[in-house]
């Protein structure tokens, strides 16, 4: 999960390198947090107009996550 994260993060940002991952430990509704990092510049790309593309990466990682049987919450930090 955390590699699918990573590469969509990529491919959308200039800088690919200042892209990085946190994953916390499940809380107690068993929901997994992920903490995408991009850089200051990459942020427009990341969230898109009106939080497009953010809810859109968020779809996509809690469809994987369904796969999976876990449950899943992506923050862009």
């Amino acid at each position: 999960m955390e590699e699918l994260l990573t590469k969509i993060a990529q491919g959308l940002v200039n800088d690919p390198d200042s892209v990085s991952v946190e994953v916390d430990e499940p809380d107690e509704d068993n929901v997994i947090v992920y903490h995408l990092h991009v850089a200051p510049d990459d942020m427009g790309r990341v969230i898109g107009k009106q939080g497009r593309i953010a809810k859109a990466i968020r779809i996509v990682m809690r469809s994987a996550a369904n796969r999976k049987e876990q449950k899943i919450s992506v923050e862009i930090d």
